[in-house]
């Protein structure tokens, strides 16, 4: 007996090139207040073009960021 495949969605397209993105690594202190943090990441988001990627909040309150933004590559101009 067969089984089904697992993607039957339409939209795969297996010639698309996957995204590369670029990567900023940030170490906050836990000095700073949750809002302060949020509107520091909101900053960068809204001027850098970054996005959130990961957190993590280490046992002694200290958090470790990841941001991401696409790399956007352009194409060679062709000349006639």
């Amino acid at each position: 007996m067969s089984r089904p495949p697992l993607h039957t969605s339409g939209r795969l397209n297996s010639s698309r090139s996957a995204a590369e993105y670029e990567f900023q690594r940030l170490t906050i202190s836990r000095e700073f207040s949750k809002n302060v943090v949020t509107r520091m990441l909101v900053e960068r988001a809204e001027h850098g073009g970054w996005e959130l990627d990961r957190v993590r909040i280490l046992h002694d309150g200290t958090r470790k960021v990841v941001l991401r933004r696409k790399i956007i590559r352009q194409r060679p101009a062709y000349v006639f």
